[in-house]
C-alpha cells in the first residue's frame, strides 16, 4: 500500500503525498465549506443550527484525522528535522 500522507519534517502531523491524500483533504475542505454555507445561508436562525454544525464538523474531523493517521508513512510523532536521534 502506498502512503497517502508523509510526516512533517518538524513537529507533529502529516501532509498529503499522493493523489489519495490530496483527494481526502479536498473532500474534507469541501464538506467543511458546505457546512459553513449551510450554517450561514438560512431563513432559520444560525443559533438553531450551531449544534448540528459542530457535531458534523467534529465527526468529519475525527474521520479525516483517523484516515490520515492510518495512512501516514512512518506514523505520527514529534520530529526534529533530519536528526532523528533526538
Amino acid at each position: 500500500m502506498t502512503a497517502w500522507f508523509k510526516p512533517k519534517r518538524y513537529g507533529f502531523g502529516a501532509a498529503p503525498a499522493s493523489w489519495q491524500g490530496w483527494a481526502l483533504t479536498a473532500a474534507y475542505v469541501a464538506i467543511v465549506a458546505a457546512c459553513s454555507v449551510w450554517l450561514a445561508n438560512s431563513a432559520v436562525s444560525a443559533e438553531s443550527r450551531i449544534t448540528p454544525f459542530m457535531v458534523i464538523i467534529a465527526v468529519v474531523t475525527i474521520i479525516f484525522v483517523g484516515i490520515a493517521w492510518r495512512t501516514t508513512e512512518g506514523g505520527w510523532r514529534w520530529r526534529w528535522g533530519d536528526d532523528e536521534k533526538r
